[in-house]
This record gives structure tokens, C-alpha cells and sequence, in this order.
């Protein structure tokens, strides 16, 4: 039997801590691209219904979602090949995030079909895995960032309608937006 050295032992030990490390930092992109594209349909939304006045101004929502998964599919398609072997993080936000956009999806149809809208709601939900992936990667710009998805979700219940895609948007500019930007600059300074 092969014994491994206590060299080689640290070796592998830091490797997987380096793995671990590429692993999360990644998931800046992922940030980044929903939080673009959402404070974007956000805006675009409140400029079709109250500017425009358009009855077809909720077809931004759907449309962002499509794109969205689209890319972020292909994305993480090829980002799973370059890495191999999925690492346990990689497990546990893989079932944190997929089981927030079935939940997402289920209230979003569930909303729309009572004639609810949904923008509070989402806001409430997505404070939780955006705060649970915080913790998880001790990151504190998500944890806050979940935190205040929670609070602007609870502030968008006292105001009209109106005004609610708006807050919706200001709420991925602090829960996703901001945090995205201060993960990929801890990603590139890992890297050096």
C-alpha cells in the first residue's frame, strides 16, 4: 500500500480548498446576469405601464426569463465541463437555486392566475436563497443583500402598484447587482 506523505497530504488538502474557492467565486456571473436583466425588466415594465401605457407591458417578464435561461443554461453547461468533478458547494447551491425557481415559478403562476401581482412576493422569496448563499459562502455583500430583499419586499406592500417595479428593480440593484460586482473583484483578486 502507498502511504502518502504529510507533504502530499497538505497538498491535496489545498487543492481542494482552491477548488472549493474557484467553485463559489463563479457564481458572481450568475449574480451579474439575473441582475441586469431583472432591474432592467423592473424599469422596463414601470416605462410600458405608466409612461407607454401599454396593456403588453408584463411580456418584458417573460421575455427576460427566457434569455436569461437561456444563458445562464449554456453558461452553466460549459462551466461544468471545464470544472469536472461537481464539488459538494457546487450540490448545495444547485438545490438551493433550483429549488427557489420552482417555488418562483409556482408563485408567479399561482399570482398571476388571482390577478396578484407578484413583484412582493418575489422580492420576500428571493431574500432567502440570496441570504443562505451569503452565509454559506461567508460573503457578507449577499447575506445584506438577501436582507434587504426582504425589506424592500415588505416596503412594497404599503405603496400603489405603480411603483412596485421600481422598487423591484432598486431591490436587484442591492441584493444582486452590487453583490455580484463585489464577488467577481474577490474572484479576480483570489486569482493573483
Amino acid at each position: 500500500m502507498n502511504q502518502i506523505t504529510e507533504k502530499e497530504s497538505l497538498g491535496i488538502i489545498q487543492e481542494m480548498i482552491h477548488r472549493a474557492k474557484e467553485s463559489y467565486l463563479r457564481f458572481n456571473f450568475y449574480f451579474l446576469l439575473w441582475g441586469w436583466l431583472l432591474m432592467f425588466a423592473g424599469m422596463g415594465e414601470y416605462i410600458l405601464d405608466r409612461q407607454v401605457q401599454s396593456e403588453y407591458a408584463w411580456v418584458v417578464w417573460p421575455a427576460v426569463g427566457i434569455i436569461g435561461g437561456i444563458i445562464a443554461g449554456v453558461h452553466g453547461a460549459k462551466k461544468g465541463k471545464e470544472a469536472g468533478a461537481m464539488t459538494f458547494m457546487d450540490r448545495v447551491f444547485g438545490y438551493v437555486w433550483t429549488g427557489f425557481v420552482i417555488t418562483l415559478i409556482l408563485l408567479i403562476v399561482l399570482s398571476v392566475s388571482n390577478r396578484m401581482n407578484p413583484g412582493s412576493y418575489i422580492m420576500l422569496l428571493t431574500g432567502l436563497p440570496t441570504f443562505i448563499s451569503g452565509g454559506v459562502l461567508r460573503f457578507k455583500p449577499l447575506i445584506i443583500g438577501g436582507v434587504l430583499f426582504w425589506f424592500f419586499g415588505f416596503f412594497s406592500f404599503f405603496y400603489f402598484d405603480e411603483y412596485r417595479s421600481l422598487i423591484f428593480s432598486l431591490s436587484i440593484i442591492t441584493g444582486y447587482i452590487l453583490p455580484g460586482y463585489m464577488l467577481k473583484k474577490h474572484e479576480e483578486n483570489a486569482r493573483v
